[in-house]
């Protein structure tokens, strides 16, 4: 992380890099943070450090274990299903909005976001950049329903997903598929299929976490 400048609230800065280090997998799930270290190499006091790690912590992004140590979160198996069992409930609701009230202006944005997944898995981007992208491709779904409060619900869910998935993508780049999927679900909202849709975000949304699950038990055994 590069030291911080001073046009704007050092408070917000320091919560949006760290933030932006421990979504990116710059700083991994399990870390532990010190203040003093955060506040030396973001140069910057220890109060707006202090000031952001209660922020993240309300954001279930950093807590505290039994000795009293901040880490960054680490998300166990029951985590993934309950999070992913919380996606599909809403993603359901997502795809068929956007069946009924996306523009054609919504669908060809969701087409270009297929067409850079598919290019990005084939130029071996990394996998902040992949991630980027499935994010990019739900939250458009998402907003293209037309309902602000969905948008907003997702919002929250896809900011513990990143933490899952970039934990389990660093092991495995496999974990996410963001080609076929992605463009099957365009396929069917593109078509205005309801039924289609939901079926296909539903089927998507259950093979993401059977990976993710798979993966997490996969590390557990190692450890």
């Amino acid at each position: 992380m590069a030291p911080l400048a001073r046009r704007q609230s050092l408070q917000v800065q320091a919560y949006q890099a760290l933030r932006s280090a421990i979504l990116s997998g710059e700083i991994p799930s399990g870390t532990r943070l010190v203040e003093t270290q955060l506040a030396k190499q973001l140069q910057v006091s220890r109060t707006p450090i202090r000031e952001a790690i209660r922020q993240l912590q309300q954001e279930n992004l950093i807590t505290i274990d039994s000795a009293g140590t901040l880490r960054v979160a680490t998300l166990s198996m029951q985590d993934a299903e309950q999070l992913y069992t919380c996606r599909i409930a809403l993603e359901q609701l997502a795809v068929a909005g956007a069946c009924k009230n996306a523009s054609d202006k919504d669908i060809a944005a969701l087409h270009e976001l297929v067409v850079a997944a598919e290019q990005a898995q084939r130029s071996h981007s990394t996998n902040a950049e992949l991630l980027n992208l499935d994010y990019q491709f739900h939250r458009s779904i998402a907003r293209s329903s037309g309902n602000q409060w969905l948008t907003s619900l997702l919002d929250q869910v896809f900011d513990q997903m990143a933490l899952l998935r970039i934990q389990t993508l660093q092991h495995n780049p496999q974990v996410l598929e963001i080609r076929q999927e992605h463009r099957e679900i365009y396929n069917a909202i593109s078509s205005r299929n309801t039924g289609q849709a939901v079926n296909t975000i539903v089927s998507h949304l259950l093979a993401s976490r059977d990976r993710v699950i798979h993966e997490i038990e996969r590390l557990k055994q190692e450890t």
